[in-house]
């Protein structure tokens, strides 16, 4: 049969099974765009570049499988590369079609030419330039397989103008073998000998802690660690990249570490003889000052990734694996933990001391956003997904809605990427229709990637966006409060320059407002009410709140602040 390699492309995504595309055309993508009307595939346009790249990583965070994106050469290859390095950072599958000027073209400073392949080589798993059409088929489903094997990751597919409109003769590849990677083997099989001496640290261990990490999620492995923790009766810490691995509401589940984690995480890991790493890299802003992380514990370091082993923290005992095979191999091979009475205890009372808190409200606002999660959170069906972009809210919704399942936390961890939230909300829902999808969003995340509201309303998603209104960079008006005098440089915004409500009508959405408790409690009842078209509330609240608890940069997890009305307690 024989196929233009636009239509080969097409074909190609279809036979891996992709059924939605984020994206954008372009002149020289504008050869797929064709094929593309004839296809099954859903396409979403979006209102710019980088909306393609978060919409396919939050439809691949909520559903498991590879978010897709195609856009065209030049500026649209550049406006996408911050997905690519956040879905890099945070190991989701992602694969991205550029467009590329004409082969004969290349290198000669062409209308909208970059090297995309090399500008994205440091943050890809790897990427392709496809120099006939009859290599589509192939790079294709090595895109897909490469992607989503070993430890998931973006790849790209870069195709030049030229090589989408020849012919070729239509093939596939029948077999992992035809896809010509050599040197790629994301399968190990787990050496036992690891899996013993780390049995022989976990029975030994008297102050064991489970530090589940961003892995757990990939390898699907909840149900797993939920049946080893609860075996073992060990205490389990979830990462904010893990979130709804191990159901909050479980009585095992001390909360999340880090920089903003609850008190008893933070200092479960800090007290440790033993830490259990479950897909986690040891990021900095869990351990604080390395070297004074953790200093009495023996670490077992479970991951897929090899290049992770000692990378930050020396490790006893490293299992090379993915999650779930490393859990199913300990629990067949450990014995009942000890007695671990005497570390509970520990740890019930420094829950009772240092849960996480906040001042009260008042009845004429600004509103707490603590509160403002919760009551979103109360009001929410279970099964809920939630969004956020990065900042003060980001730690907020971590910390204050309670997550029960795998894949309803979904944010950008360690790019940090601000914007994130409402692109990702929007793929979330493409990949999940059946669920209800929140963003929880600050005003200054909100003012970067809004356009793609538009996206939502006109192709019929329908979100619910809450913007945590402080009208500043509330994180870094945080810091400069706490670590630069209260010189607040460059960080207001404004708590009416945008009217965030004419905004979201203009773009077709319903605007709501907010400015005090009872207020919010009727937008979110509206707001749960309408499920035709996208919903933004603009919630007013409190600039000077702070997120606690906190580790300062630079300083040991011992270091911890807590909320001000728990400063004394500590011995």
């Amino acid at each position: 049969m024989k196929l233009t390699g636009a239509q080969a492309l097409i074909k190609s995504l279809e036979e891996s099974g992709v059924d939605t595309i984020f994206g954008l055309p372009g002149g020289a993508i504008l050869p797929v765009y064709d094929p593309l009307l004839d296809s099954s595939i859903r396409h979403i346009l979006v209102r710019h570049e980088q909306g393609a790249g978060h919409m396919a990583e939050g439809y691949a965070m909520a559903t498991g499988r590879p978010g897709v994106a195609l856009v065209t050469s030049g500026p649209g290859a550049t406006n996408i590369v911050t997905p690519i390095a956040n879905a890099h950072m945070d190991s989701t599958p992602l694969v991205v079609i550029t467009g590329q000027v004409p082969t004969s073209a290349i290198g000669t400073d062409a209308f909208q030419e970059c090297d995309i392949t090399g500008i994205t080589m440091g943050i890809t798993k790897h990427n392709f330039l496809v120099q006939s059409a009859s290599e589509l088929p192939r790079a294709i489903a090595a895109a897909f397989h490469i992607a989503t094997t070993g430890r998931p990751g973006p790849v790209l597919v870069d195709v030049p103008k030229d090589v989408s409109q020849s012919m070729m003769d239509w093939w596939w590849p029948s077999s992992i073998s035809e896809l010509d990677l050599p040197g790629y083997q994301p399968t190990v099989d787990i050496n036992q000998a690891d899996i013993d001496a780390a049995v022989a640290l976990i029975e030994a261990a008297e102050r064991p802690v489970l530090y589940v990490g961003g892995g757990t999620l990939k390898s699907r492995a909840s149900q797993q660690l939920i049946a080893f923790a609860e075996r073992s009766n060990i205490p389990v810490v979830t990462t904010l990249m893990a979130r709804g691995a191990f159901p909050d509401s479980h009585p095992q589940h001390l909360g999340m570490p880090g920089m903003h984690g609850f008190y008893t995480a933070v200092m479960a890991m800090q007290r440790s003889d033993l830490l259990i790493s479950l897909g986690a890299r040891f990021d900095d802003r869990v351990t604080g000052k390395v070297d004074g992380f953790a200093p009495e514990a023996k670490i077992i370091h479970v991951d897929i990734d090899r290049a992770e082993f000692n990378k930050v923290r020396r490790v006893d005992v490293s299992i090379q694996a993915n999650v779930k095979d490393a859990l199913i191999a300990l629990d067949a091979s450990t014995s009942p933990v000890k007695n671990l009475d005497a570390w509970w205890k520990t740890l019930r009372s420094w829950q009772a001391d240092y849960p996480l808190t906040y001042d009260p409200p008042t009845s004429d606002g600004p509103l707490r956003p603590q509160l403002v999660i919760e009551s979103i959170a109360r009001a929410s069906a279970p099964g809920t997904i939630v969004t956020s972009g990065v900042g003060q809210h980001q730690m907020w919704a971590a910390q204050h809605w309670q997550y029960e399942e795998p894949g309803t936390w979904i944010n950008s961890g360690g790019a940090g990427t601000m914007g994130f939230g409402v692109p990702a909300a929007i793929g979330a829902k493409v990949g999940r229709p059946d669920r209800t999808v929140w963003t929880i969003d600050g005003d200054g995340c909100f003012q970067m990637t809004a356009q793609e509201l538009v996206t939502a309303r006109a192709e019929r998603i329908p979100i619910k966006v809450a913007i945590l209104n402080n009208a500043y960079l509330g994180m870094v008006r945080q810091w400069q409060e706490m670590f630069y005098d209260e010189r607040y440089s460059e960080v207001y915004l404004s708590p009416d320059l945008p009217d965030y409500v004419k905004w979201a009508e203009a773009m077709g959405c319903v605007g709501l407002r907010a400015t005090n408790p009872q207020e919010m409690k009727d937008v979110i009842e509206e707001a749960n009410s309408i499920n035709d078209v996208p919903v933004v509330i603009d919630f007013r609240t409190d600039s000077s709140e702070k997120v606690f608890p906190m580790v300062p940069s630079g300083a040991t997890n011992d270091e911890i602040m807590v909320h001000p009305s728990q400063r004394g307690k500590r011995s």
